[in-house]
C-alpha cells in the first residue's frame, strides 16, 4: 500500500480513537535514561492525537533533565532547541508549537512521533521527512537513541522503505516495545 494511503487510513483511525483514554507507559524510556545517563531529551509537542508526551517531559524536567523541542527550518530541515515548561512557544508554519530559537542542542535521546510503523522499526510521519533528515544528519555527529511513540493500532504489516528512510532504535506502543 502507498505511504499516502497508509497515512490517511491511520490518521483517520487515530482521530476517531483520540489519545486520552489509552494508557501509555513511559517506564521503558525512563529505564533507558537511567541506564545510559542521558541528560538531554528531544521531545515533541503532540498534535493530531499523537502520543501525549507533555506530562512525561514535565516530570523529566522536574528531575533535572534538559528538554528540547524541534524547530522547523528552511529546506525541510529541523534542529532541537532547549525549552522549559516556563518558556513560551510559538506556532510554526505547520501549526506545531515550537520554542523560540535560543540554544540549539543535540539530544541524547529523541522521542519521535509517527503515523505508522512496521516491525522492522521503520516509520512514516506526515510526509515532510524532517525526522529522517535530522536522524541522518546527527548520527554522523553523535551517538543517540531514537524512540518512536505510537499506539498499537498504528502498526502495519510492512512499509515500503526508501533510501532516505531512517530506522528507529525502538518503537514503544501502549501494548509493547519493538526492538
Amino acid at each position: 500500500m502507498l505511504k499516502s494511503k497508509i497515512r490517511k487510513k491511520i490518521l483517520n483511525i487515530r482521530k476517531k480513537k483520540g489519545n486520552k483514554d489509552i494508557n501509555f507507559s513511559f517506564s521503558e524510556i525512563f529505564k533507558k535514561l537511567q541506564k545510559n545517563k542521558f541528560k538531554t531529551i528531544g521531545g515533541y509537542y503532540p498534535v493530531n492525537f499523537e502520543v501525549d508526551t507533555l506530562n512525561f517531559l514535565n516530570d523529566l524536567e522536574k528531575k533535572g533533565y534538559k528538554i528540547c523541542l524541534p524547530v522547523i527550518k528552511k529546506n525541510k530541515q529541523m534542529d532541537f532547541y532547549l525549552w522549559t515548561f516556563n518558556d513560551l512557544l510559538k506556532l510554526n508554519k505547520l501549526g506545531i508549537p515550537e520554542p523560540e530559537k535560543i540554544k540549539k542542542v543535540i539530544p541524547e535521546l529523541i522521542l519521535v512521533p509517527l503515523v505508522a510503523f512496521d516491525k522492522k522499526l521503520f516509520r512514516i510521519g506526515y510526509g515532510g521527512g524532517y525526522y529522517d533528515r535530522y536522524i541522518e544528519k546527527i548520527k554522523k555527529i553523535k551517538k543517540f537513541l531514537s524512540i518512536g511513540l505510537a499506539f498499537e493500532f498504528q502498526k502495519v504489516k510492512k512499509l515500503k522503505v526508501e533510501k532516505f528512510d531512517q530506522k528507529l532504535n525502538i518503537i514503544l506502543t501502549n501494548k509493547r516495545a519493538y526492538k
